[in-house]
């Protein structure tokens, strides 16, 4: 059974009720960042998908609101929340989080900053959220009838995006780690417009026909990112490998290039196993197969 901790609950529902009136639709976590209720459907294998039609708790971010009744209801049933997490995607501000992680090895900060200079945009003034780990979380808003996507290190390693379906875990949250905190100075900011060269390279490319780069384009850029892998250093491998599969699979390049990345991430240490499984897992989020 899960810890209560009642100061840390009251906490959590008073800067989600404050969330909320910024009109940032919120839903109660746990300590491990998870959503704090459970799907009512998970001892029925046979259920149907839901999205909260069955007018229960438990669906996630189809939970969440800005109605303060409805988040102490959520939050009742939940006794064990410490922390909350705001939906992105929905109006009005059609959230978009750019999280910047420090787990992986790699400097995520340095790589969003290399990113603005190679397209030509510069991240406004805004919300910026600071993590128990050391990472940021960057709040910007999306323009309406644009639907961003969940991504995981697709604009660089270390670089994950919440957008539509997902959610950020808001200021003031405990979890096991610690505590989510605004930044100096950013609190009294509403979220700012993405640039919209930013969001060109948050969008789903087009898609194409798996082979429909020409051979030549097809070598170059297959070259790159395998010595995009090769120069991993220790604790950088898997995260170099699952960002250079997702792009291989984005451009039509595998299966083709698979052989020569797993050769890749074994030379830097990886065993063959571990390499051939970052890839299987880089094809599930692009929706391919290996």
């Amino acid at each position: 059974m899960a810890t209560i901790d009642r100061q840390a609950t009251t906490l959590a529902l008073a800067h989600a009720l404050s969330a909320a009136e910024r009109g940032l639709a919120v839903i109660p976590l746990s300590r491990t960042k998870l959503p704090a209720l459970r799907s009512p459907h998970r001892d029925d294998p046979t259920a149907p998908l839901c999205h909260g039609e069955c007018g229960r708790f438990g669906h996630g971010v189809y939970d969440a609101s800005i109605d303060p009744v409805r988040i102490r209801e959520l939050f009742a049933a939940a006794p064990w929340a410490t922390g909350y997490g705001i939906a992105c995607g929905l109006d009005p501000h059609r959230l978009i989080g750019i999280d910047l992680d420090t787990k992986s090895g790699t400097d995520s900060s340095a790589a969003l900053r290399e990113l603005a200079l190679r397209h030509l945009f510069t991240i406004p003034e805004t919300v910026v959220v600071l993590t128990p780990s050391g990472g940021r979380h960057v709040w910007l808003s999306g323009p309406p009838d644009v639907v961003v996507p969940n991504s995981a290190g697709r604009l660089a390693p270390g670089i994950d995006i919440r957008g539509a379906g997902g959610y950020l875990v808001g200021p003031g949250s405990r979890t096991e780690h610690g505590a989510y905190s605004t930044a100096p100075g950013t609190a009294h900011l509403a979220p700012a417009a993405c640039p919209p060269s930013l969001l060109q390279l948050l969008l789903p490319p087009p898609r194409t026909g798996r082979h429909a780069a020409s051979p030549a384009s097809a070598g170059q850029h297959g070259q790159g990112l395998v010595q995009f892998v090769l120069a991993a250093h220790e604790g950088q491998r898997n995260t170099r490998l699952f960002w250079a599969a997702c792009r291989a699979y984005e451009n039509g390049l595998c299966p083709d290039l698979t052989e020569a990345l797993v050769d890749a991430a074994v030379r830097t240490g990886l065993t063959e196993r571990e390499a051939r499984s970052t890839i299987t897992s880089a094809s599930r989020m692009t929706r391919h197969r290996p």
